[in-house]
Protein backbone atom coordinates (compact mmCIF):
# COMPACT_ATOMS: atom_id res chain seq x y z
CA UNK A 1 0.00 0.00 0.00
CA UNK A 2 1.31 3.45 -0.89
CA UNK A 3 2.14 5.58 2.13
CA UNK A 4 0.07 8.75 2.35
CA UNK A 5 2.89 10.75 3.93
CA UNK A 6 4.98 10.56 0.73
CA UNK A 7 2.61 13.15 -0.75
CA UNK A 8 2.85 15.50 2.23
CA UNK A 9 5.40 18.27 1.97
CA UNK A 10 5.72 20.23 5.26
CA UNK A 11 6.44 23.93 4.83
CA UNK A 12 6.92 24.86 8.47
CA UNK A 13 10.49 25.94 7.83
CA UNK A 14 9.31 28.28 5.04
CA UNK A 15 6.53 30.05 6.94
CA UNK A 16 7.44 33.42 8.42
CA UNK A 17 8.00 33.25 12.13
CA UNK A 18 6.56 35.50 14.81
CA UNK A 19 9.96 37.12 15.24
CA UNK A 20 10.02 38.05 11.52
CA UNK A 21 6.69 39.83 11.88
CA UNK A 22 7.75 41.55 15.10
CA UNK A 23 10.83 42.89 13.34
CA UNK A 24 8.70 44.14 10.47
CA UNK A 25 6.33 45.93 12.89
CA UNK A 26 9.17 46.96 15.23
CA UNK A 27 7.32 45.77 18.32
CA UNK A 28 6.98 42.78 20.63
CA UNK A 29 3.53 41.24 20.52
CA UNK A 30 1.76 40.79 23.85
CA UNK A 31 -1.76 40.29 25.13
CA UNK A 32 -2.81 43.03 27.55
CA UNK A 33 -5.75 41.50 29.39
CA UNK A 34 -8.06 43.87 31.28
CA UNK A 35 -10.32 42.23 33.85
CA UNK A 36 -12.86 43.91 36.12
CA UNK A 37 -16.54 44.38 36.83
CA UNK A 38 -19.00 45.74 34.30
CA UNK A 39 -18.76 49.51 34.57
CA UNK A 40 -15.24 49.51 36.02
CA UNK A 41 -13.89 51.30 32.94
CA UNK A 42 -12.32 48.44 30.98
CA UNK A 43 -13.57 49.44 27.54
CA UNK A 44 -12.81 53.14 27.99
CA UNK A 45 -9.29 52.34 29.17
CA UNK A 46 -8.70 49.76 26.42
CA UNK A 47 -9.58 52.36 23.79
CA UNK A 48 -7.36 54.92 25.49
CA UNK A 49 -4.41 52.55 25.64
CA UNK A 50 -4.88 51.70 21.95
CA UNK A 51 -4.88 55.39 20.98
CA UNK A 52 -1.76 56.15 23.03
CA UNK A 53 0.14 53.18 21.61
CA UNK A 54 -0.92 54.11 18.07
CA UNK A 55 0.54 57.59 18.59
CA UNK A 56 3.82 55.92 19.51
CA UNK A 57 3.87 53.74 16.41
CA UNK A 58 2.53 50.46 17.84
CA UNK A 59 -0.04 48.34 16.00
CA UNK A 60 -2.80 47.01 18.26
CA UNK A 61 -6.14 45.23 18.12
CA UNK A 62 -8.81 45.73 20.79
CA UNK A 63 -11.04 42.76 21.61
CA UNK A 64 -14.05 43.75 23.71
CA UNK A 65 -16.79 41.71 25.36
CA UNK A 66 -19.76 43.24 23.55
CA UNK A 67 -18.15 43.10 20.10
CA UNK A 68 -16.97 39.51 20.50
CA UNK A 69 -20.35 38.34 21.78
CA UNK A 70 -22.06 40.04 18.84
CA UNK A 71 -19.89 38.11 16.41
CA UNK A 72 -17.67 35.09 16.95
CA UNK A 73 -19.32 34.17 20.27
CA UNK A 74 -22.92 35.10 19.50
CA UNK A 75 -24.07 31.56 20.31
CA UNK A 76 -22.90 31.73 23.94
CA UNK A 77 -24.82 32.71 27.06
CA UNK A 78 -23.58 33.58 30.53
CA UNK A 79 -23.52 30.25 32.33
CA UNK A 80 -20.15 29.29 33.81
CA UNK A 81 -19.68 26.81 30.95
CA UNK A 82 -20.40 29.45 28.31
CA UNK A 83 -18.16 31.96 30.07
CA UNK A 84 -15.32 29.45 29.95
CA UNK A 85 -15.91 28.81 26.26
CA UNK A 86 -16.14 32.56 25.61
CA UNK A 87 -12.70 33.13 27.13
CA UNK A 88 -11.25 30.01 25.50
CA UNK A 89 -12.16 31.24 22.03
CA UNK A 90 -10.92 34.76 22.79
CA UNK A 91 -7.63 33.32 24.03
CA UNK A 92 -7.16 31.27 20.87
CA UNK A 93 -7.88 34.33 18.71
CA UNK A 94 -5.44 36.35 20.82
CA UNK A 95 -2.77 33.71 20.24
CA UNK A 96 -3.20 34.12 16.49
CA UNK A 97 -2.66 37.87 16.82
CA UNK A 98 0.43 37.21 18.94
CA UNK A 99 1.93 35.11 16.15
CA UNK A 100 1.19 37.94 13.69
CA UNK A 101 3.23 40.33 15.84
CA UNK A 102 0.14 42.31 16.91
CA UNK A 103 -0.38 43.71 20.41
CA UNK A 104 -3.85 42.66 21.58
CA UNK A 105 -5.77 44.65 24.19
CA UNK A 106 -8.49 42.47 25.66
CA UNK A 107 -11.35 43.90 27.71
CA UNK A 108 -13.35 41.15 29.40
CA UNK A 109 -14.89 40.68 32.84
CA UNK A 110 -13.27 37.20 33.02
CA UNK A 111 -14.62 36.87 36.57
CA UNK A 112 -12.81 33.89 38.10
CA UNK A 113 -9.25 32.74 38.68
CA UNK A 114 -10.06 29.51 36.80
CA UNK A 115 -11.16 31.42 33.71
CA UNK A 116 -8.15 33.75 33.77
CA UNK A 117 -5.73 30.85 34.33
CA UNK A 118 -7.14 29.13 31.25
CA UNK A 119 -6.46 32.29 29.23
CA UNK A 120 -2.89 32.45 30.52
CA UNK A 121 -2.32 28.75 29.78
CA UNK A 122 -3.52 29.13 26.18
CA UNK A 123 -1.74 32.42 25.45
CA UNK A 124 1.42 31.67 27.44
CA UNK A 125 2.51 33.46 30.60
CA UNK A 126 5.40 35.11 28.77
CA UNK A 127 2.94 36.71 26.34
CA UNK A 128 0.36 37.81 28.92
CA UNK A 129 0.08 41.09 30.85
CA UNK A 130 -2.77 40.96 33.35
CA UNK A 131 -4.39 44.27 34.29
CA UNK A 132 -6.93 44.48 37.12
CA UNK A 133 -9.34 47.38 36.57
CA UNK A 134 -10.37 47.76 40.17
CA UNK A 135 -13.60 49.56 41.03
CA UNK A 136 -16.11 48.60 43.74
CA UNK A 137 -19.61 47.55 42.78
CA UNK A 138 -21.02 50.78 44.25
CA UNK A 139 -18.93 52.87 41.84
CA UNK A 140 -19.75 50.63 38.88
CA UNK A 141 -23.47 50.93 39.61
CA UNK A 142 -23.21 54.73 39.61
CA UNK A 143 -21.71 54.55 36.09
CA UNK A 144 -24.30 52.05 34.88
CA UNK A 145 -25.18 53.81 31.62
CA UNK A 146 -26.60 50.59 30.16
CA UNK A 147 -28.86 50.00 33.17
CA UNK A 148 -27.53 46.47 33.59
CA UNK A 149 -27.09 46.56 37.36
CA UNK A 150 -30.63 47.88 37.79
CA UNK A 151 -31.98 45.04 35.65
CA UNK A 152 -29.88 42.49 37.54
CA UNK A 153 -31.13 43.80 40.90
CA UNK A 154 -34.68 43.51 39.58
CA UNK A 155 -34.06 39.89 38.56
CA UNK A 156 -34.29 40.62 34.84
CA UNK A 157 -30.68 39.51 34.19
CA UNK A 158 -29.44 36.22 35.60
CA UNK A 159 -25.78 35.39 36.35
CA UNK A 160 -24.75 39.06 36.32
CA UNK A 161 -21.26 39.43 37.75
CA UNK A 162 -21.14 41.44 40.94
CA UNK A 163 -24.85 41.01 41.69
CA UNK A 164 -25.93 37.37 41.34
CA UNK A 165 -22.67 35.86 40.08
CA UNK A 166 -19.27 36.11 41.77
CA UNK A 167 -16.23 38.15 40.77
CA UNK A 168 -12.88 36.94 42.10
CA UNK A 169 -10.32 39.76 42.09
CA UNK A 170 -6.95 38.67 40.63
CA UNK A 171 -4.53 37.68 43.38
CA UNK A 172 -1.37 38.80 41.59
CA UNK A 173 -2.12 41.03 38.60
CA UNK A 174 0.84 42.47 36.72
CA UNK A 175 -0.70 45.89 37.23
CA UNK A 176 -3.70 47.19 39.18
CA UNK A 177 -5.57 50.37 38.29
CA UNK A 178 -8.11 51.74 40.74
CA UNK A 179 -10.60 53.61 38.58
CA UNK A 180 -12.58 54.64 41.65
CA UNK A 181 -9.66 56.96 42.45
CA UNK A 182 -7.86 57.56 39.16
CA UNK A 183 -9.23 59.36 36.13
CA UNK A 184 -9.44 57.51 32.83
CA UNK A 185 -6.46 59.48 31.51
CA UNK A 186 -4.33 58.68 34.58
CA UNK A 187 -5.37 55.02 34.41
CA UNK A 188 -4.31 54.82 30.77
CA UNK A 189 -0.99 56.48 31.53
CA UNK A 190 -0.26 54.06 34.37
CA UNK A 191 -0.80 51.11 32.04
CA UNK A 192 1.25 52.69 29.24
CA UNK A 193 4.18 53.29 31.60
CA UNK A 194 4.12 49.63 32.61
CA UNK A 195 3.74 47.98 29.21
CA UNK A 196 6.08 50.08 27.05
CA UNK A 197 9.22 48.18 28.15
CA UNK A 198 7.45 44.87 27.45
CA UNK A 199 6.40 45.72 23.89
CA UNK A 200 9.50 47.59 22.75
CA UNK A 201 11.78 45.55 20.51
CA UNK A 202 15.31 45.62 21.89
CA UNK A 203 18.30 46.07 19.51
CA UNK A 204 19.61 42.56 20.20
CA UNK A 205 16.18 41.07 19.41
CA UNK A 206 16.03 42.97 16.14
CA UNK A 207 19.23 41.23 15.05
CA UNK A 208 17.92 37.70 15.57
Amino acid sequence: MEKADKHIFPVFNKILKRSDKEKFLNQKSKVIWLTGLSGSGKTTIAKGVERELYKRGFICQVLDGDNIRAGINNNLGFSIEDRLENIRRISEVSKLFIHCGIITINSFISPTEKIRKMAVDIIGRENFIGVFINAPVSVCEQRDIKGLYKKARAGEIKNFTGVNAPYEPPENPDIEVNTGRLSAADSVQKIIDYIIPHITLKPEEDQK
